[in-house]
């Protein structure tokens, strides 16, 4: 695994200024909690693969005292049932993730400003588009790129969750 935190100079400071201000994340599952790949078994029965790392790292934001959220598109109970794992809210099945992000921000009273979201693929783009400091993957969409602020060392159901909150709570100290 490399390591994204001897990169942490690299960041141009006007990220590092948008790291510092983060109060809610937004994730989207699938390619960022996961590998972006589905397996299927022999019954039909599909499953994705995620990285234990993103649990630890989730647990450095809550000490900071930042929200966490998953919004996907997904309608599986795989999503669901993770995001449980993780104590992390999740709002799934839905059609415009930007329109629930601007829901949480106004729920939240959080400034959009103030939110970060990781995304990886086309269907990210609005919510990149509206928040603070848009985040996608290394291995996203190439259309993606063009909106992120911060593009993750670390593949996607590899580790990147991890490496964004470790980034948060090192910038945070």
């Amino acid at each position: 695994m490399e390591n994204y935190l001897n990169n942490i100079n690299e960041i141009p400071e006007e990220t590092k200024n948008l790291f510092k201000t983060i109060k809610l994340i937004a994730f989207d599952f699938d390619g960022v909690f996961t590998d972006n790949y589905v397996y299927t078994n022999d019954k039909g029965e599909e499953m994705v693969k995620s990285s234990k790392l993103d649990g630890f790292g989730l647990s450095k934001l809550d000490k900071l005292g930042i929200k966490k959220v998953i919004l996907s598109t997904e309608t599986n109970e795989t999503v669901k049932r993770r995001a449980e794992k993780l104590n992390i809210d999740c709002k799934y099945g839905l059609v415009h993730k930007e329109e629930q992000l601007k829901e949480i921000s106004i729920d939240q009273k959080i400034d959009l400003k103030n939110i970060a979201f990781v995304g990886n693929d086309i269907n990210d783009i609005s919510s990149l588009k509206i928040c603070g400091l848009p985040i996608v993957v290394r291995d996203s969409h190439p259309e993606t790129i063009n909106f992120a602020k911060y593009v993750t060392v670390l593949k996607g159901g590899n580790g990147a969750v991890r490496e964004v909150c470790d980034i948060i709570e090192k910038l945070n100290q």
